[in-house]
């Protein structure tokens, strides 16, 4: 794959500045993903990384800077206009209609698109990509487990075909086995040409699978690098990961060929 410097930019916060009612959560933030990337966003509760997410979707208060999409400002956009654009959101907590069955919740996904042979054609590709929830298709989203939840929630995210995905924790809460399934799947949609951005408490191992990642603290830019390099640097093993050193891998999934 081509290295990261010649990959288009789909996505670039620049000295982004964001707030809650009169509560100012982020510090001009800057970071930027390309096409093709797994990006991770690190760092301790209350670092602004949930907000960074938010921001981009024009869910809280922009205070200044720049978000662009594509080359495109996101600044005063809809929500459901960003989404249009290419850009798919998971919220973290496993956001699913729980009285709807999993092919309800997948055509909510597409509520923009009036095609129906479109819809069909991608509720078949997200059955392919998640064949567990193919088989629970008639089943009521609240009558299944956290793990089946969580993944149907980032298969709604498919629905519109979006170029690129920001999935917030979404291993949040969930027992270890289904963590590993987690990962699995983001690693399997970006072979299948997706982009990623991540945040994730589960630090190390977002950033085992991430071709570059970032650290906010207190709203601001802390540090930044590949993957390789976020786990290896010292300060961010004793400050974010809990002393974890390089050396740890997602199980049964091999390290990115572009991560160096």
């Amino acid at each position: 794959m081509p290295s990261a410097e010649r990959r288009a930019t789909l996505l670039e916060l620049r000295d982004v500045s964001a707030a809650y009612g009169p509560i100012q959560i982020l510090h001009g933030v800057s970071l930027h993903v390309n096409a093709g990337e797994i990006v991770s966003v690190i760092g301790p509760n209350g670092a602004g990384k949930s907000t960074t997410f938010k921001a981009i979707m024009g869910l809280v208060n922009h205070l200044g800077g720049d978000v662009l999409y594509r080359g495109r400002s996101l600044v005063g956009e809809r929500p459901d206009r960003i989404l249009g654009f290419g850009l798919a959101y998971v919220p973290q907590g496993r956001v699913v209609f729980t009285q709807m069955t999993v092919r309800e919740n997948l055509e909510m996904g597409a509520y923009l698109e009036r095609d129906r042979a479109t819809v069909e054609s991608a509720i078949d590709r997200v059955f392919t990509l998640f064949p567990r929830l193919a088989e629970r298709r008639r089943q009521l989203a609240g009558s299944m487990s956290g793990g089946e939840q969580q993944m149907l929630a980032m298969a709604r995210g498919l629905m519109m075909r979006p170029t690129m995905m920001m999935l917030d924790e979404p291993s949040l809460g969930l027992s270890p086995r289904l963590v590993d399934e987690v990962f699995d799947k983001t690693l399997e949609m970006t072979r299948d040409g997706l982009t990623v951005m991540l945040v994730e408490q589960n630090a190390a191992r977002a950033l085992e699978i991430s071709d570059r990642g970032y650290v906010l603290e207190l709203g601001r830019n802390r540090f930044e690098g590949t993957g390789r390099e976020l786990l290896a640097n010292a300060d961010v093993r004793s400050m974010y990961l809990g002393g974890v050193g390089p050396s740890l891998r997602v199980p049964g999934s091999p390290a990115r060929e572009d991560s160096a």
